[in-house]
């Protein structure tokens, strides 16, 4: 047994490791780290979506920007997308699931607002159907998958693809990517 919590965490260590070296990789995360501080800065919010532990990640970040991450300051309109559960379930009863978060982007997007599409394999349809919805709306798509970006990789404005194709290797990574976002926008913002 402990041998494979060694190898895990050598694992995600390995991945954090690439990311790191990836100088491309590096400048996407201060781009986006930037179209947020001006989305912010133009009165605008961040949309975040994604399945499973993806949602959970979604939620997690939008509660950094929303709440606080380090400093004390004034919060930013940051939501996940699938909190309302009656939304969600009307939506994925009535139309499809595949519906529940292009409808909610078609509610609540706006031009100059930014979707965080989250995907370990780019290939969630109903995430999908959110980047396209937002696109149609004059929306910035950053999109968060893994190593391949699958089909929203050709979609979305900016990705941010994480160099593994080992789900919860990913998952880790985005969480990191999330925080650091998260943080150069508060310096962005609030730390004069």
């Amino acid at each position: 047994m402990r041998d494979q919590i060694k190898s895990w965490i050598t694992e995600s260590a390995g991945v954090k490791q690439t990311m790191l070296d990836d100088d491309q990789l590096l400048s996407r995360l201060e781009q986006v780290s930037n179209l947020f501080i001006k989305c912010f800065q133009g009165a605008g919010k961040v949309l975040f979506c994604g399945n499973g532990g993806s949602a959970a990640d979604a939620q997690h970040i939008a509660a950094e920007l929303s709440g606080r991450y380090k400093l004390e300051r004034k919060p930013l309109f940051a939501e996940a997308l699938h909190v309302n559960s009656s939304f969600m379930t009307a939506v994925a009863n009535d139309y499809a699931y595949d519906e529940v978060y292009a409808r909610m982007v078609e509610a609540a997007g706006r031009t100059g607002d930014i979707l965080v599409a989250i995907s370990t394999s780019g290939n969630s349809s109903n995430v999908i159907k959110a980047v396209q919805r937002a696109k149609g709306a004059g929306m910035t798509v950053v999109g968060m998958t893994g190593s391949t970006g699958g089909e929203m990789k050709d979609l979305c404005d900016v990705l941010l693809n994480v160099p593994s194709t080992n789900t919860p290797r990913i998952q880790e990574a985005h969480i990191l990517m999330g925080h650091i976002i998260c943080e150069l926008t508060e310096k962005g913002l609030f730390d004069a």
